[in-house]
């Protein structure tokens, strides 16, 4: 089926990454013409430039000044940024319960994921006021829904993503562009760079007692979704809708098996 993004312009944050990078392949194949944004991951950055046919651009999304870069940057080499793809982002690998957790990681969790997709959200939404048209789409986590015990502070992070920021931009975006849309998608456990180290069997094993499907994510099956909700023509009358890609998940067990 035609997704409609041949020829676009799409944005992705986070691109070196897992998700990021195997959102930008499945936009290259959709013939969207991909700027990849990095912070600290160059080469990586580049490498998927030269393979897709797109560009590499550096940036601290916490930095205002980077951010209005980033997007000056992509707009130059894309012609216009028609699609972005929010998908950076940092997971703290400490388990630190609320009555450990130091504010400097709070806070600094918060502006790695939080503040990072704001300015993210508000340099594609000044991109759609020149254009008059967009589709932006975070990613958040099922964390945000379910919560996370030992990381309250990425937990909340993304549930001030995918639902107020989702929600609220869901509504702003039409005044800029009446065809605008924002959506969400909420990746569970997912093997990636970020989880490396994290997900061995026993691991996996703990972890999806509570999903219909007993296994982790690959990073193409939220590429899928993130591609979907990208496309005017595959959900052009969906806006503001968080999709979990997480194999049914439930929730999470907090207590392990009785001997």
């Amino acid at each position: 089926m035609d997704t409609g993004l041949a020829g676009k312009g799409v944005l992705v944050t986070g691109g070196a990454g897992g998700i990021g990078s195997a959102c930008v392949r499945a936009f290259a194949a959709e013939g969207a013409r991909v700027a990849i944004h990095y912070r600290g991951s160059r080469e990586r950055a580049e490498q998927l430039a030269a393979e897709v046919g797109g560009v590499a651009l550096p940036a601290d999304l916490t930095v205002e000044a980077q951010v209005e870069r980033l997007f000056a940057d992509a707009r130059a080499a894309l012609g216009q940024v028609d699609v972005c793809a929010a998908v950076a982002g940092f997971w703290p690998r400490e388990d630190e319960p609320v009555w450990r957790l130091p504010l400097a990681r709070f806070e600094a969790t918060l502006r790695a994921n939080l503040t990072a997709t704001f300015l993210t959200a508000r340099g594609f939404l000044r991109e759609v006021e020149r254009t008059g048209h967009g589709s932006l789409v975070l990613v958040g986590s099922t964390a945000g829904r379910f919560g996370e015990a030992g990381h309250a502070d990425y937990a909340a992070a993304k549930a001030a993503i995918q639902v107020g920021l989702l929600l609220s931009l869901k509504n702003e975006i039409v005044r800029i562009a009446p065809r605008g849309r924002v959506n969400a998608v909420a990746p569970g456990w997912t093997s990636s760079p970020m989880t490396r180290g994290e997900l061995d069997e026993a691991a996996v094993e703990r972890l999806t007692r509570t999903m219909a499907l007993r296994k982790v994510a690959l990073a193409d099956d939220v590429a899928r979704a993130v591609v979907v909700l990208a496309s005017d023509e595959l959900s052009g009358h969906v806006t503001g809708e968080l999709v979990t890609v997480a194999g049914g998940m439930e929730g999470r067990t907090i207590h392990p098996d009785r001997p």
